[in-house]
C-alpha cells in the first residue's frame, strides 16, 4: 500500500510538473483579442435589406432600374486578373488596350460569377415588371456577349431586358450620367463612389452593393460615406 501511495505521488507530480511547464511555454498573445461588443459593432450608415427595398416600392408603378456590372452583379476579377498578367502586370495599362476589351466583352465573363444579392435584386424587379438595364464604365466593342451572359446568369425575361450600355471611362468624366438620364432610371445600383454620384446627377436613387473585400479593383470604396444605402450582405 505504501509503494502505491508513492507511486501515485510521483504520478501526480510529474503530471503537475508536465502541466505547469506546458503552461510557462504558452506562446505570448500577437493580438488583444476581441469581444462580443466589438465583433457585434456596424458602421452607422443606411443599411437596407433587399425585402425593405422591394417594400419601398409597393405603391409604385414598374420603371427602368440599372445596374453596373462589375463588383455590382458580377465577381468579375478574374477576367481582370488574366487581363493585367497579360498585357501589363506592374500596371494598369491593360484597362486603355483593346484587345483586353475584345476579351473580357466576348467571352471572359463565363469566369465572372455572379453575385447572389444581384439574383435577388434582379428577379424583385422582375416580378414587379420593371425594364432591367445594365450600365457598364467598361470600353465598347465591336461584338460582345455579356448581354445574353447576364441574361443567362440572372434569368430575365426578353420582356424585361435591354443591351448593355457600354459607358467608358474618360478621366474627369462620369459617362454614366448621361445614360441614367436618357433611361429615365429611376434606380441605379452601384460598388463605387461614380456609380452613387452618376445616380443622384440624374435624379435617380442611389443604393450602393458592397464590392468583395477580395475584388482586383482597390482602394475598396467607404459604402455609405456619401449617405446612399447600402445593401448588407451584399459582398457576395
Amino acid at each position: 500500500m505504501r509503494k502505491f501511495t508513492l507511486a501515485l505521488r510521483a504520478t501526480c507530480l510529474w503530471f503537475a510538473l508536465g502541466g505547469a511547464a506546458v503552461y510557462a511555454s504558452a506562446p505570448t498573445p500577437s493580438s488583444d483579442g476581441t469581444n462580443v461588443a466589438k465583433l457585434a459593432e456596424q458602421a452607422p450608415i443606411h443599411w437596407v435589406s433587399v425585402a425593405q427595398i422591394e417594400r419601398s416600392l409597393v405603391e409604385r408603378p414598374p420603371m427602368a432600374v440599372g445596374f453596373d456590372i462589375d463588383d455590382t452583379v458580377l465577381f468579375s476579377s478574374p477576367g481582370f486578373w488574366r487581363g493585367k498578367k497579360t498585357w501589363s502586370p506592374d500596371s494598369e495599362a491593360y484597362l486603355h488596350n483593346p484587345a483586353f476589351w475584345e476579351k473580357m466583352n466576348n467571352g471572359w465573363d463565363e469566369f465572372s460569377i455572379p453575385k447572389e444579392v444581384a439574383r435577388q435584386l434582379i428577379a424583385m424587379h422582375v416580378k414587379r415588371g420593371d425594364s432591367i438595364w445594365f450600365i457598364t464604365g467598361r470600353s465598347q466593342t465591336k461584338t460582345e456577349t455579356v448581354s445574353k451572359t447576364l441574361q443567362d446568369d440572372f434569368l430575365i425575361p426578353a420582356a424585361n431586358m435591354n443591351p448593355v450600355i457600354f459607358a467608358g471611362d474618360q478621366p474627369g468624366q462620369n459617362n454614366k450620367t448621361q445614360w441614367l438620364k436618357a433611361k429615365q432610371i429611376r434606380i441605379f445600383y452601384g460598388d463605387s463612389d461614380s456609380d452613387i454620384t452618376a445616380a443622384r446627377e440624374s435624379e435617380a436613387r442611389p443604393i450602393r452593393v458592397l464590392r468583395a473585400s477580395n475584388s482586383t479593383y482597390r482602394p475598396l470604396p467607404q459604402a455609405g460615406a456619401m449617405g446612399e444605402e447600402v445593401i448588407v450582405d451584399s459582398e457576395y
